[in-house]
């Protein structure tokens, strides 16, 4: 397996199936046959990162036990987002946040379960801010990820300034401050919208979540994907008994629940609520 080009390491079809069978087995992801490429050029990063001379030895290594693991599931975790991305999702969270809020049910609650480097829980914490016309909202937002690398990131706010360029002018100026000197060509998510958010390492196929309270909605977005239909499945069910009874929950533009229809209905685009829920 060398796509018809040298490489530093070699890199046999049974490291790539093992590094599948691995991943899979530790966090649920589902690699796709035709991913080899991408694999190769992120784990021999790894590798060079900590001395390993070969794919076998680097993978025996996670295999006996090791602190690596974490690393290795941030390499192979795909981070792709943006502020606002599937943007009709928003202003269907600002009418429910402003419907549930008027009903007296505060603090409001929501969870961004695979939040990356944190645009998309501080696209929900400015959704809210607009929503309910105050930059101290009562609302609480959950945001968690596998991987620590991309939790960091997201807990400083910091993005460089072209992640903005496709939002209104307006909006920019009331939410990020803009670097100057040194940090010219770089942004920071104002204060007040960072305080509306949590940031916290979660697995969500770990044997324990510690989160015990319902949550109004929840944003699990082009994750699923990663995942094969019975894992998806277990990971719904996990939601299920966490959600409001009228709770939404927000999935990926390709994306489809039919499979848990048991535990969840489409109520609009890629928006769901659960079944039966009391």
């Amino acid at each position: 397996m060398n796509s018809g080009r040298e490489r530093e390491f070699h890199f046999t079809q049974g490291d790539f199936q093992r590094i599948r069978r691995m991943i899979y087995e530790h966090a649920g992801i589902s690699l796709n046959p035709s991913k080899s490429d991408m694999v190769y050029s992120r784990i021999a990063r790894r590798l060079r990162a900590t001395g390993q001379v070969s794919f076998n030895e680097y993978l025996d290594q996670l295999q006996v036990g090791s602190s690596e693991w974490q690393q290795f599931i941030n390499a192979l975790t795909t981070n792709l987002t943006s502020f606002f991305r599937e943007s009709h999702h928003f202003p269907i969270l600002a009418e429910y946040v402003s419907r549930i809020h008027a009903q007296g049910r505060n603090p409001v609650r929501l969870w961004s379960a695979a939040c990356s480097t944190g645009e998309e829980p501080y696209s929900m914490a400015m959704t809210v801010i607009d929503a309910l016309g105050s930059f101290t909202p009562p609302v609480q937002i959950l945001a968690t990820d596998l991987g620590t690398h991309v939790l960091e990131k997201a807990a400083q706010g910091v993005y460089p300034v072209e992640r903005i360029d496709k939002m209104p002018k307006a909006d920019v100026r009331r939410f990020f401050l803009r670097g100057k000197g040194n940090r010219e060509g770089w942004v920071r998510v104002r204060s007040e919208v960072q305080n509306l958010v949590s940031f916290q390492p979660l697995n969500l196929l770990g044997a324990d979540w510690p989160l015990k309270e319902r949550f109004d909605a929840i944003f699990c977005r082009n994750v699923l994907i990663y995942f094969d239909k019975p894992t998806q499945y277990r990971l719904l069910a996990r939601f299920h008994p966490l959600m409001s009874p009228d709770g939404l929950l927000f999935v990926g533009h390709s994306e489809s629940l039919s499979h848990a229809s048991d535990l969840f209905r489409l109520q609009g685009k890629t928006v769901y609520v659960p079944v039966g829920r009391k």
